[in-house]
């Protein structure tokens, strides 16, 4: 099941479920569409990988209980800034590789 983490791992900015500026990574590391774009050019500081926007779990049951009632988003914020001088150095290392080639 998919972790909804509270917020942006760099800056701490609220992420709430139905967020649309939430970003993840293959393993679930999630930033905001800001430090995504503007600080961490679309490479994960943890994994080296691209991110995507996170998907919205439904508030209300729709179908079968998948749903925020029965699989609530993580409260525990994973607040873990990003050192922006190495992420400089995994950018250049990367030579602007797209994430599909990483």
């Amino acid at each position: 099941m998919l972790e909804l983490r509270p917020c942006c791992e760099h800056c701490a900015v609220a992420l709430p479920p139905e967020s649309l500026d939430a970003r993840i990574c293959s393993f679930e590391c999630t930033f905001c569409a800001d430090c995504v774009d503007g600080l961490l050019h679309d490479v994960c500081p943890n994994c080296g990988g691209g991110f995507v926007p996170r998907p919205v779990r439904p508030s209300r049951d729709w179908k079968g209980g998948n749903y925020l009632g029965d699989y609530p988003a993580k409260t525990t914020p994973k607040h873990r800034p990003v050192d922006l001088a190495a992420h400089a150095e995994l950018i250049e290392s990367l030579k602007g590789l797209p994430p599909e080639r990483r």
